[in-house]
C-alpha cells in the first residue's frame, strides 16, 4: 500500500477539512468531484465545481471533475434504498459516487479514500449502519478513511498498514458545525461558502417541486431540472406546468429555458413577468394567462396577454383577468 489518496472534495467544509488534515500526515492527495445539478451552494462563479477547483488549487492537488447526471438521474427515479425525509435518495447517490471513486482510485494507483463524512451529522447517510451499507456495496470496505471521526470507527486498511497514523486522526461526531468551525480557523481555512454542504433534493420546497415532475414527467432530462430552480411554479393540469417569472434575471432565465414544444407569456402594456408554459391543453392557455395577469402591475379587470412560441412566431393576444388568490393556491406547487 502506497501514500497515494483519493479524496472525495464537494467544495464544502467537511470535505476541506478531511484533506487539510490529512495533508498533515505527507500523504499524497488527488482530489475527485462529482458535478451534480441539484448543488445548492451555488454562487455567481460557478457553485460547488468552482469550489473544489480553488480548494485544490489551494492546497496544490490534483483535481478530477465527473459528471453523473444520467446515473443520478436514474436512481432518483429508482433508488434501491428510498428516499430521506423528502426526495433524498442519500445511500444510493454514496453508493454511486464510490463505485465510481474505486474505479478512479484504481485508474491513478491510489491506495485509499478520503472522505469528509461525521458519524451521526446526517440521518440517512451517516449512521454507522448506512455507512457500513454504501462500503459493501460500493466495493470499497475497508477502503475509506474518514478523518474527521476516524477514531470512532474500526481502523481502516491504510492506519492498520501504518500508512496513516491513526492517533492523529478526530473524533467529530453530530450534528453541530462548532468543532469543524473550531478546526477551519485553526487551518487558516475561510470564506467556505456551504458549511454543511447541502443538496437541493433535501430542500422541502424544491422537493415538492421534484415530486411533481417525476409524477408527470417521469423521463425528465437536465432542461427540467433547471427549470425547477426558477421562478413560482403552478401545475395547471395532468400535462400542463407554468411558471412564472419573479424578476427581470428570472425572467431571463425562463427565456433560455424554453424548448420546442413551450408557449411563453407575457402582458402588454405592463411591467410584469414572463410564463413558461409547458405541456398545453384546452384551457390551459387561459389559465396561464390568468396565472401571469396576477403578478403584473395591471390593474384592469381584463387585459391582453401576449402569446408566442420559443421561435417568437405564431405571437397571438388573449384577453384575460387576474386568477383570485383563493383559486391559485389549487394550482400552485
Amino acid at each position: 500500500m502506497n501514500r497515494k489518496a483519493l479524496a472525495l472534495l464537494s467544495g464544502g467544509l467537511d470535505s476541506t477539512l478531511a484533506i487539510r488534515h490529512i495533508l498533515e500526515q505527507d500523504i499524497e492527495v488527488v482530489a475527485l468531484n462529482f458535478a451534480s445539478p441539484f448543488c445548492r451552494c451555488n454562487r455567481k462563479d460557478g457553485g460547488c465545481g468552482s469550489e473544489a477547483r480553488r480548494v485544490s488549487l489551494e492546497f496544490g492537488i490534483e483535481l478530477k471533475i465527473i459528471g453523473l447526471r444520467d446515473e443520478y438521474f436514474e436512481i432518483i427515479r429508482h433508488p434501491k434504498h428510498g428516499y430521506g425525509s423528502n426526495v433524498n435518495p442519500c445511500l444510493d447517490c454514496r453508493i454511486l459516487m464510490l463505485k465510481k471513486a474505486r474505479e478512479y482510485m484504481d485508474e491513478i494507483g491510489a491506495s485509499f479514500i478520503i472522505t469528509g463524512d461525521v458519524l451521526g451529522q446526517r440521518p440517512m447517510s451517516q449512521r454507522r449502519d448506512a455507512m457500513r451499507t454504501i462500503e459493501k456495496e460500493a466495493g470499497v470496505e475497508g477502503l475509506v478513511l474518514r478523518p474527521l471521526s476516524a477514531m470512532l470507527f474500526s481502523p481502516t486498511i491504510a492506519e492498520k498498514e501504518g500508512i496513516v497514523d491513526r492517533q492523529r486522526l478526530l473524533n467529530f461526531s453530530g450534528r453541530s458545525r462548532k468543532p469543524q468551525m473550531a478546526l477551519a480557523d485553526e487551518y487558516g481555512v475561510k470564506d467556505y461558502p456551504c458549511p454543511a454542504g447541502g443538496c437541493l433534493l433535501t430542500d422541502p420546497g424544491f422537493a415538492k417541486r421534484m415530486k411533481d415532475l417525476l409524477g408527470h414527467t417521469p423521463s425528465f432530462v437536465r432542461n427540467d431540472i433547471e427549470l425547477l430552480k426558477v421562478g413560482r411554479h403552478f401545475r395547471l393540469s395532468k400535462e400542463a406546468k407554468a411558471v412564472v417569472g419573479r424578476d427581470e434575471q428570472e425572467n431571463e432565465k425562463l427565456l433560455r429555458l424554453v424548448r420546442e414544444g413551450d408557449l411563453l407569456l407575457k402582458v402588454s402594456d405592463y411591467k410584469g413577468p414572463t410564463t413558461l408554459l409547458r405541456g398545453e391543453d384546452e384551457g390551459s392557455k387561459e389559465l396561464a394567462a390568468r396565472i401571469t395577469v396576477r403578478y403584473s402591475d395591471a390593474q384592469e379587470e381584463e387585459i391582453p396577454v401576449l402569446i408566442w412560441k420559443p421561435d417568437g412566431n405564431e405571437v397571438k393576444s388573449l384577453a384575460a383577468s387576474p386568477i383570485k388568490e383563493e383559486e391559485i393556491v389549487r394550482y400552485r406547487i
